[in-house]
């Protein structure tokens, strides 16, 4: 009876961390950082170094063309995740890809920030996002426009922390939506 009892509870207890609600994916956490990556924690000012998978060698060799590196539909995430791991393969890169464009102001200080993003594995299925803030000197789209971003990877730092952008060269509305949710 015990053991049942132990069995019921742990399965209580792992289930209930997907029932936290779900917070705004492009919030800023107390000290006004964006939600970049894993859009909560911040970027490292040094990045930790990491051993990039293999496929994704030959992935970036083969979508790299005339030097803009794209990051396209199949293994969407995991593209992003290695730029995030690998990010002195990329500051300075040009990058290109397509999804939902998505903004958010945060309250305290009444900055908007942008990002361009697809939604990824989570915790409870495909509740995280994939993708990159974006900053841009022409007009915006309307929220959940389905766009081709092309620009470079920077780095800048707001109060304490650094944080991972792209410096659009060109920001284009498109007809066609890709797949919105994305598993790889």
């Amino acid at each position: 009876m015990k053991r049942t009892i132990a069995l019921t509870a742990a399965i209580l207890v792992t289930l209930s961390a997907c029932s936290l609600p779900a917070s705004n994916p492009n919030a800023r956490n107390g000290n006004g950082s964006l939600a970049v990556g894993t859009l909560g924690d911040p970027i490292p000012t040094a990045p930790p170094t990491a051993t990039r998978a293999p496929i994704l060698d030959d992935l970036t060799a083969v979508d790299s063309v005339d030097g803009v590196i794209e990051i396209r539909e199949k293994l969407f995430v995991a593209q992003i995740n290695d730029i995030y791991s690998t990010l002195e393969d990329y500051l300075g890169k040009t990058l290109k890809y397509e999804g939902i464009f998505t903004s958010y102001t945060w309250d305290e200080t009444g900055e908007t920030y942008r990002s361009v993003i697809r939604y990824g594995p989570g915790c409870c299925g495909t509740d995280g996002n994939a993708g990159f803030e974006v900053t841009w000197d022409g007009a915006y789209p309307s929220e959940n426009d389905w766009v081709e971003c092309v620009g470079t990877l920077e780095m800048y730092n707001e109060g304490n922390y650094s944080f991972l952008r792209l410096d659009l060269d060109s920001l284009t509305v498109l007809d066609v939506r890709g797949a919105e949710y994305v598993t790889q």
